[in-house]
């Protein structure tokens, strides 16, 4: 009997009419969105470049490689990253980020020429009325403004993503305009922007709903739709799944969801949700580089990852109390993998390249200390089981390798 056998989903109780109508892309926007934070080291050309393979090897479908227009720095990176991808020929496809101004249009092109990439310019401008206010912008000077750029991308040959920001505290009537705007110019995908992470999941839902029966249906062109969350309300997966549900195409994400403020959808959670709903292509997909990538990111960047952080932290498949050890080890001893990942946690580990890990604390059982020490073929005798038993109830941690082995070296003293 399989593990899924043994588990009622009341997660695939939904709507059929909820369900993505094809296969999920999504774009990712470590290389530029996630260097946004304050806190972040933007990371060497060679660092940017194994990035680049992680993602390629998740079978990530795009990635923004950087704003050419902040200057020579980004331009020579954002030239690395795309010669890149022409040198291995990878099937991931690019696009910059950009201001709906020329000069910032401009490099981009200049790049695609350069490499012989076909990159995408992802045009943004500011929309909602509390960003109007501040700027002192009128719905004509952003509709006028919308017009020219994308024209003059479209001029240049380049494919033009129409982005407006914080969308999800816009008016209707603006956020009409404004696409319709760009799509009558020549847009052909347009991202809804939750960029102050304002959205709930029905917000992000509604919204969406929305700019697809009100501007994507009526224009008769094919438009794909993304969504781009931040996760200052701690939503980003929620509104991005939400998103998707309501017709969404296309989600952005950051590695460990690193990004302004408290950072953007994180990429490695959708991949693991996309997956464990079974939605394509993902269902499919091999994510067993999927720590590697983080880890990469981590390090590139200088972003720990929480130890409790969800998959790849490293308590996600740890546990030391003695009842939920005890259940895993009961599934050890039937030889299912399967079971033993599956019946203390939501996450199979062995999807991810992981594997669940029994160690010995305060709370744990002696079936902990035997299983710890069968592992590593240490001969688990009463005297040493005994010794390790009591010293991890004293203590107020979960006892190191080192701490155990303590435990163990008098015996083996002895022996010797």
């Amino acid at each position: 009997m399989k593990p899924s056998d043994l588990i009622y989903d009341w997660n695939q109780n939904y709507p059929t009419s909820l369900r993505p109508l094809g296969p999920v892309l999504l774009n990712d926007e470590t290389l530029r969105d996630g260097l946004q934070s304050p806190s972040v080291r933007d990371p060497s050309i060679p660092e940017k470049i194994e990035i680049l393979h992680l993602m390629e090897a998740l079978g990530i479908n795009s990635l923004d490689l950087g704003l050419p227009g902040a200057g020579l720095r980004a331009v020579q990176h954002v030239s690395a990253l795309a010669q890149e991808i022409v040198s291995n020929k990878m099937k991931i496809e690019a696009n910059c980020a950009a201001r709906t101004h020329e000069n910032d249009i401009r490099p981009i092109a200049e790049i695609v020429q350069k490499t012989g990439l076909k990159i995408a310019a992802s045009t943004f401008i500011g929309s909602s009325p509390i960003r109007r206010h501040t700027e002192s912008w009128t719905e004509d000077f952003l509709l006028q403004t919308t017009d020219k750029a994308v024209k003059y991308g479209v001029s240049l040959g380049l494919e033009v993503i129409y982005v407006t920001e914080d969308t999800s505290r816009c008016d209707p009537e603006t956020l009409k305009r404004l696409y319709a705007t760009a799509i009558n110019c020549g847009a052909r995908t347009i991202v809804i922007c939750d960029t102050a992470g304002h959205a709930t999941p029905m917000g992000a839902f509604a919204l969406v709903r929305f700019i697809i029966d009100e501007v994507v249906k009526p224009s008769g062109e094919k438009i794909r739709v993304d969504w781009h969350g931040h996760c200052d309300r701690g939503l980003a997966i929620a509104n991005s799944i939400a998103a998707l549900m309501a017709g969404a195409t296309c989600v952005h994400a950051c590695a460990l969801g690193i990004g302004e403020r408290v950072g953007n959808t994180q990429m490695d959670q959708m991949l693991v949700n996309l997956k464990l709903m079974g939605i394509a292509p993902w269902a499919g997909q091999d994510l067993t580089k999927l720590k590697d990538y983080c880890q990469v990111v981590s390090r590139a960047t200088g972003v720990p990852i929480p130890a409790n952080y969800p998959v790849i932290g490293e308590d996600a498949f740890r546990t030391a109390t003695g009842v939920h050890a005890s259940a895993v080890i009961k599934a050890y001893k039937k030889n299912d993998v399967e079971l033993a990942n599956a019946v203390y946690s939501g996450v199979p580990s062995h999807l991810f390249g992981l594997e669940q890990v029994i160690d010995v604390g305060p709370l744990s059982g002696k079936s902990n200390v035997l299983f710890w020490l069968e592992r590593r073929g240490i001969p688990a005798s009463d005297d040493v089981v005994e010794r390790i038993y009591k010293r991890a109830k004293a203590s107020d941690h979960t006892l190191s390798e080192a701490e155990i082995l303590d435990c163990v070296h008098p015996i083996s003293t002895a022996n010797d």
